[in-house]
């Protein structure tokens, strides 16, 4: 008899094997990434959501918290063909449920035909498919967490400082809507220093830093939801160089008057290849995210996805507005587009001492 349950909102309800128990609900989605699953399951963007990993073996190499994104696992649970014992063991003292022994091919291509979709998670000792039913109907669609931004991050202003020694070369305002650890390393790494705010500060927070440049993080769930971070973009804008990744891009596109819009799955993986319209060059991304601009408003698209030619990247000169769809500090995946942390940080450069309106 199985000893796991994940239900699906297409109806059916597969069976599996128990590594870490618990029972819970998310938004099912799959990365490609074969490698990086400590840094994927530690990712706030995977908040409120089932990870699935479409490579079969997960853990072959241990898990070391150096490589982790954040403080915890993200993800309401994890689903693989099979979990080594050190994954299994993180994941149930983390009390984050873990299937695995199911046709992860199936679950993918279901994902990818029917779109991301609700499902319910029963694992352990004396569960049942109704159990599993049961989470699945209570999960919410993820337009609805409109506070998931709380859940990721910091609930007071913190500071990195540059690794560099001296007086940092810049100061970033970093909107933490649900950063990944490396962005922050990357810009230190940088010279710069980062003062990390909550996700809901007021223009008033980010003037009291005196900023360089504002940064908006990446993080999970609509944009739409994220009403405070769209009001400091509109204050900053055209008087504070701006840039963003991920959901920030998202976010900077919506508060300019531009739109956003859900997608079927989403692209999650560390080979998604971008293409730069300006020099035709393609490079190769890690991306996570189920929410895409649709209408950029007064930017420029300046890269597109060249799967599907959704907006990668966006520009203003005259604005002084540069933004990321994908991930470039990557962590795990490819380092092709690390200059992008250059180039935000070259913005800094022409910065006067600002204040919001």
């Amino acid at each position: 008899m199985s000893d796991a349950y994940i239900a699906l909102a297409d109806g059916r309800v597969l069976e599996a094997r128990a590594r870490a128990p618990g029972r819970t609900r998310g938004e099912l989605v799959f990365t490609t990434a074969y490698t990086g699953y400590e840094e994927s399951l530690t990712d706030p963007s995977y908040a409120e959501q089932v990870l699935t990993f479409s490579y079969p073996l997960i853990g072959n190499y241990g898990v070391r918290s150096e490589r982790f994104e954040s403080e915890t696992v993200q993800p309401r649970a994890a689903i693989a063909r099979e979990f080594t014992d050190d994954v299994a063991e993180w994941l149930a003292g983390e009390d984050v449920p873990a299937i695995d022994h199911l046709d992860t091919r199936e679950l993918v291509t279901t994902v990818r035909e029917e779109g991301a979709m609700a499902c319910g998670i029963a694992a352990g000792e004396d569960v049942t498919p109704e159990d599993a039913i049961a989470e699945m109907e209570a999960c919410k669609p993820m337009s609805d967490h409109v506070d998931i931004g709380a859940g990721v991050s910091v609930a007071e202003p913190e500071l990195h400082e540059a690794d560099t020694a001296g007086e940092a070369d810049a100061r970033i305002a970093l909107l933490d809507c649900g950063a990944k650890g490396s962005i922050i390393e990357s810009l230190n790494a940088r010279g710069a220093d980062v003062h990390v705010l909550p996700y809901d500060a007021a223009p008033a927070d980010v003037s009291a830093v005196d900023p360089d440049v504002l940064f908006i993080s990446n993080g999970p769930g609509d944009p739409e939801n994220f009403v405070a971070a769209k009001e400091v973009v509109d204050a900053f804008a055209g008087e504070l160089p701006l840039a963003g990744i991920c959901l920030g891009q998202q976010i900077v596109a919506s508060a300019l008057g531009g739109d956003t819009e859900k997608m079927t799955f989403g692209h999650r993986g560390v080979n998604q290849p971008v293409k730069d319209l300006r020099t035709d060059r393609v490079v190769m991304t890690t991306q996570n995210h189920g929410y895409t601009v649709a209408d950029p408003g007064p930017l420029e698209v300046t890269q597109i996805n060249v799967n599907d030619d959704t907006a990668e990247g966006l520009e203003d000169e005259e604005l002084g507005i540069l933004t990321r769809q994908y991930h470039p500090e990557a962590n795990p995946g490819p380092h092709d587009s690390l200059d992008f942390f250059d180039d935000v940080l070259a913005m800094a450069d022409s910065t006067t001492e600002i204040a919001a309106d």
